[in-house]
Formats: structure tokens, C-alpha cells, sequence
């Protein structure tokens, strides 16, 4: 059985997008590190000082990203989250890094990542109190946000805990206005829309005007279940937020946990694979200091991120699913186009996938060029719209490739695939 989204919701991506928040940054995702999922809270440096909350961590991860290859593959922030502060502001009313952990405080750390060509980032919360418990910025915005500004901090993940749904949106936005008025540049990234889609949907111009990236569903967790969770969510509500993905502002389906202990490498690289096709942040959380080379290469794949990080700034859209396959295409510069085929099966062995199957493809009239980049990289060569290829996908594995269309009007008919107004996405049968 076939059901093919049709693609009138994209073309609300040849527009311009709602204006961006307006700080320069974030034109392309943020790539970098960020500790939550695989440490969590762990603040017990003296049962676990290799593992705990701590300046250590820090430097010895950025150590690492400039040792190993990260920074030279794009990874370039490294990121601080939940549990490094004292539970008390100081005298002034500032945040203050917990002195046994952090002895040097955060204005040291940044100076070290910054000495390794790095960018650090900070955590904190809209609400009274963090997740964990610690002092949130409700009542403090401009008083953090010069802090963090003293700090050299680059990057801010502000999230939603202890804080009335009614007053979120203003929480963000004076925060927002709060960072931009330090004078430093300091990415934003929010969990805004995460807290109130519950309640109703979000405003997404208003957050995209005031946010560099924004959560919009659950807590990744070290599973399988957890990504294809999060991969089904964006997929029932595509229509709602890809129009706002774009230069300056992405949404952020949270962390790439590849390298930990819940996927097998298939999954790993079908998470890499969407992570690229939706425009995501790639904010890894996994230890960098002991990590396999299979799941290194497959997070430093230069062919994945430049699909990641590619120019036009359009994220992907999820467009058929066939036998129990899906396919995710995301527009490319220079007219080409990345297609991404899950195959959802998780029972028996590989199977084919006839890749004319997918919208998209009639952009190789007359003809195209195609790479296989995942499983394996490999140049497939020249196609036709009626061309018989077929991809063999491992089960919960993900065939990744790009399309490079061969014609003289490649550019018209790129657009017109992207243009293409047949039926609603929830008439598809699909959403």
C-alpha cells in the first residue's frame, strides 16, 4: 500500500519565512555538545568525578572535540545543562556556579573553550526554580542575561519548568529582549513551544521572532521508542511547524544520543539521517572521551552534514509511506534534493525499496544523478523518471540519498515539485 502527502503545506517554503530573531546567529543549525541526556544531574563528584557536574567535564570534552575531529566537522558549542549552580544567588542577586564543582567559575570555562576555538553554552529556566530545583530567572531576566553576557556564555538553553503556561510567552520574549540588550551574541534556544503545546498551539511566528531554536515535544531518551516517537510527532504536525524552520530560527527535535546504549547502529544512523533531513540542531549527548568509531564516523560524516547545514535553509518534510517504509525529502541549494527511506519493519532482514516510489523523484525528468550516502556511500549515476533502482534498507535502518537533477530547467522543475498543490496533507492519509 501506497500513501503519498501531497505538497501543498510545502509550498509555504518558497516564501520567506516569519522574521527571525534578530541576533545573526543560528543561520545554519547549531551543531555542538550538550551534556543532559547522558550525564543528567549527576552532581556526586566524589563517587563519580569522571562523570559528575563539573568544570571538568567540560574542558575535557572540549579538549576532545578539538583532539578528535569534532570542531573540524562543525561541532562547535559545548554546552552546559541543568545542575551547575549554587541553590542560592549571590548578595547581588546573581547566579553563582557551585563552587565545589565549578571552582573557577563560568567565567573560567568559557575562557578555556574559547581558547580551543569553541563556544560554551549555558542552561537556566523561565520559571521561579530549573527542573532540577535550582534558582530559575523568573524575576531575574536582565540580571541573568548580563550575567551570562559577563560570562562570555555564547549560547543559552532557557527551559519552561515552575512557570504559569499563561506567562511563558512573555517569560521568552523579555528574556529574549534581555540577552539582545547585553550587546553580546548570545543564541537562544527555547522550550517555549514544548510547555504550551499541551494547553494550545503555539504561536510560531511569535516564537520564531524571538527564539534561535525551539523544543516542541518530549525529552529524548536513549531508545528507539523515544526517536521514533519524537519522528511520529513531527510527522502529524509538519504543517504547523516546518513553515517556520529557516535561517536563524530551527525547530529542535532534542539531542542525537548516538554513541550511548539504546540503538543499534541502523537506528543510530537513521536518527543522524533525520536529525539532517529535518533541519535539526545537532547537539550530541554521549561521551565524546570514550565513544566506538562506527558511531564517531557516523556523527563526523561530512556528506550528512552538509545536508544538515546546507545553505537554502529548508527543513524536511515527511511524504509517502510505501509497505511500511517512509520517506522524508528535504529541498536542497542548487536544486537538489535529499530523500531520506526509514523502513519502520523491525522483523525479518533488509528489504528493497523501489526509489521511484518516492514524490519527489519526478525532479529526474529527464534525468538525474544520485549518491547513496547511508547506508553506504555510493554513486548510483545517472537515472530517469522510469529508472528501476532499488535500495536495500536494514530493518529501523534508513537508506539516505541526494538527488541532483540533470536538465536544462533543473531550477523550474525543482520549484514546481515543491509547488505542487493536488491535496492537503491531512486528506493524504498520512497525518
Amino acid at each position: 500500500m501506497c500513501s503519498v502527502v501531497s505538497l501543498l503545506g510545502l509550498v509555504v517554503l518558497i516564501g520567506p519565512a516569519a522574521e527571525a530573531l534578530d541576533n545573526g546567529l543560528a543561520l545554519k543549525p547549531t551543531m555542538g555538545w550538550l551534556h543532559w541526556e547522558r550525564f543528567m544531574c549527576n552532581i556526586d563528584c566524589d563517587k563519580d568525578p569522571d562523570n559528575c557536574i563539573s568544570e571538568r567535564l567540560y574542558m575535557q570534552m572540549a579538549d576532545v572535540m578539538v583532539k578528535e575531529g569534532w570542531k573540524e566537522a562543525g561541532y562547535e558549542y559545548v554546552c552546559v545543562d541543568d545542575c551547575w549552580p549554587s541553590h542560592q544567588r549571590d548578595a547581588q542577586g546573581r547566579l553563582l556556579a557551585d563552587p565545589k564543582r565549578f571552582p573557577g567559575g563560568i567565567k573560567k570555562l568559557a575562557d578555556y573553550v574559547h581558547s580551543k576555538g569553541l563556544k560554551l553554552g549555558i542552561y537556566a529556566d523561565v520559571g521561579k526554580n530549573t527542573c532540577a530545583g535550582y534558582p530559575g530567572s523568573l524575576g531575574y531576566y536582565e540580571t541573568d542575561a548580563q550575567t551570562f553576557a559577563d560570562w562570555h556564555v555564547d549560547l543559552l538553553k532557557f527551559d519552561g519548568c515552575y512557570m504559569d503556561w499563561t506567562m511563558l510567552g512573555e517569560g521568552y520574549i523579555n528574556m529574549s529582549k534581555a540577552l539582545n540588550k547585553t550587546g553580546r551574541p548570545i543564541l537562544y534556544s527555547c522550550e517555549w513551544p514544548l510547555y504550551e503545546w499541551p494547553i494550545r498551539k503555539p504561536n510560531y511566528t511569535a516564537i520564531r521572532e524571538t527564539c534561535n531554536h525551539w523544543r516542541n515535544f518530549n525529552d529524548v531518551y536513549d531508545s528507539w521508542s523515544s526517536v521514533k516517537s519524537i519522528l511520529d510527532w513531527t510527522a502529524a504536525h509538519q504543517d504547523i511547524i516546518v513553515p517556520s524552520a529557516a535561517p536563524g530560527g530551527w525547530n529542535d527535535p532534542d539531542m542525537l544520543v548516538i554513541g550511548n546504549f539504546g540503538l543499534s547502529h541502523d537506528q543510530q544512523e537513521s536518527q543522524m539521517a533525520l536529525w539532517a533531513v529535518m533541519a535539526a540542531p545537532l547537539l550530541m549527548s554521549n561521551d565524546l572521551r570514550d565513544i566506538c568509531p562506527r558511531s564517531k564516523e557516523l556523527l563526523q560524516n561530512r556528506r550528512i552534514i552538509d545536508i544538515s547545514q546546507d545553505p537554502l535553509g529548508r527543513q524536511g518534510y515527511h511524504t509517502a509511506k510505501v509497505d511500511s517504509f517512509e520517506v522524508w525529502e528535504r529541498p536542497l541549494s542548487k536544486n537538489r534534493l535529499a530523500i531520506a527511506v526509514l523502513n519502520k519493519q523491525e522483523i525479518g532482514g533488509p528489504r528493497g525499496f523501489v526509489v521511484r516510489a518516492v514524490p519527489g523523484w519526478r525532479i529526474c525528468n529527464p534525468q538525474c544523478n544520485v549518491t547513496q550516502i547511508l547506508p553506504k556511500y555510493k554513486e548510483m549515476g545517472v537515472q530517469t523518471p522510469h529508472s528501476k533502482m532499488v535500495i536495500s534498507v536494514n530493518p529501523s535502518g534508513t537508506a539516505l540519498l541526494t538527488v541532483t537533477p540533470i536538465s536544462s530547467d533543473s531550477k523550474r522543475m525543482h520549484e514546481l515539485y515543491w509547488q505542487d498543490t493536488s491535496v492537503k496533507h491531512k486528506h493524504a492519509g498520512i497525518l
